[in-house]
């Protein structure tokens, strides 16, 4: 797995296999979506947007002919993953349409970098309704239909947990909901042990090209320094690849997890070719 070029290290190891990503509609979602179909993946695209938004390109249905254009089949679901009925109906939809879920990635994440004063109750509301209560949400609807595949993953796109005053001293609401995901990891990593059901986390080293960096965190000339989309996409690939049964409760880092497999050079995941002086991410 030298090369860094996505199509040329595909396999078909996730053929057949059913892969639910909430929040799949653009950005990281879309990238593992992208990578899960290039194996030959059944991918359910659950996000709320039907319609396009001038500063957020991208639907479900765009989203879903990506994915059968690089080799998969899709399922668009409109879901607002805050409503229980519409999580259930969308995750029974899938396996009524594919047979079978083998992958649950928690991705859709609400954003403020607000301070306590600065954070609206509602913008408060939003996150932990989508971050932390989205993940628990759509994990414990998902589990019943995870613990009947053959090697069955929950993937929160969450960071580490780093206990440190300096995570929270400017975003504390939006640090409690990213972490409140990935308290979902350590605790049912833990508990769903023994049905075999990994539950790992992942996160970026460097910020990554996205929508939100781009409207949030400094436009045109921070995305210059940020990795793109499908460095995450590969390394949520890798960990799928693992012995569910063998591989849970990680905190795992996307650099990290490539060069476990091989790939030391990150190059071709630069928007800018050649930059070295990457934004970190938040967390790590």
């Amino acid at each position: 797995m030298s090369n860094t070029d996505p199509a040329a290290r595909s396999t078909t190891r996730l053929k057949g296999k059913t892969v639910f990503i909430t929040g799949g509609s653009r950005g990281i979602g879309k990238a593992i979506a992208l990578a899960a179909a290039r194996e030959g993946a059944n991918v359910a695209i659950a996000a709320k947007t039907t319609e396009p938004h001038p500063k957020l390109p991208g639907t479900i249905f765009t989203a879903a002919a990506e994915v059968e254009a690089a080799g998969g089949k899709a399922l668009p679901c409109a879901v607002d993953i805050r409503f229980e009925d519409q999580v259930e109906a969308a995750i029974a939809k899938t396996v009524e349409s594919f047979g079978v879920l083998d992958v649950l990635i928690n991705n859709a994440s609400a954003i403020s970098l607000t301070a306590t004063l600065d954070t609206e109750m509602k913008r408060y509301d939003l996150m932990h309704s989508v971050n932390t209560r989205g993940t628990f949400l759509c994990s414990k609807v998902a589990i019943p239909h995870l613990a009947q595949a053959e090697n069955p993953h929950i993937l929160n796109l969450s960071p580490p947990l780093n206990m440190e005053a300096r995570w929270f001293k400017n975003h504390v609401a939006y640090t409690m909901a990213k972490f409140g995901m990935s308290m979902c990891v350590l605790g049912m990593a833990a508990e769903l042990a023994d049905q075999g059901i990994a539950v790992n986390a992942l996160w970026p080293r460097t910020a990554i090209a996205t929508s939100a960096v781009r409207n949030l965190l400094g436009g045109e000339e921070m995305i210059q320094r940020c990795r793109k989309p499908a460095i995450m996409g590969d390394a949520a690939i890798a960990i799928l690849h693992r012995d569910s049964r063998k591989f849970t409760g990680n905190f795992y880092i996307d650099d990290e997890v490539l060069q476990a497999e091989g790939v030391n050079n990150l190059d071709a995941y630069s928007v800018t070719p050649g930059e070295k002086d990457f934004m970190p991410d938040f967390f790590v």
